[in-house]
């Protein structure tokens, strides 16, 4: 499994209306962030602080500039030490990364997805909740 080259699509694809935050999260940001807090209605991210409507987009995903004319785009999470749980527990599942075509996957993950499930266990550990939760 390769490094994260922060490609963008997990957030493309689960950053709007797919993704959800903790009551216990959007109580902490009424408090301590009031910025990532205006975003949110009704208890559910993201909305558009002026209008009110959905937004289709995370407002906190930024694209990098690109470093050359033929260079991917890159993607960076301005909120990223405050994302939802949503954020911090992706990936969970090596078939939910071939499913979302993930940069990291490699051939050999292909071949062998249970030992590479194992490896994102490992790599995603300090990301995810205690067993039993």
């Amino acid at each position: 499994m390769k490094d994260c080259n922060q490609c963008g699509k997990c957030c493309i694809k689960y950053g709007g209306e797919d993704l959800s935050a903790t009551r216990e999260e959007i109580d902490l940001w009424e408090i301590f962030n009031p910025e990532i807090f205006k975003f949110v209605k009704n208890n559910e991210i993201w909305f558009d602080p002026d209008t009110g409507l959905s937004l289709k987009s995370c407002p906190f995903l930024q694209i990098e500039p690109k470093t050359g004319p033929i260079a991917q785009n890159k993607y960076t999470c301005s909120i990223y030490l405050d994302r939802p749980e949503d954020c911090r527990h992706y990936p969970s599942l090596i078939a939910e990364m071939i499913r979302d075509e993930c940069e990291m996957i490699e051939v050999i993950d292909l071949e062998k997805p249970k030992k590479a499930q194992i490896n994102l266990d490992l790599l995603m550990q300090d990301s995810r909740p205690p067993s039993g939760s």
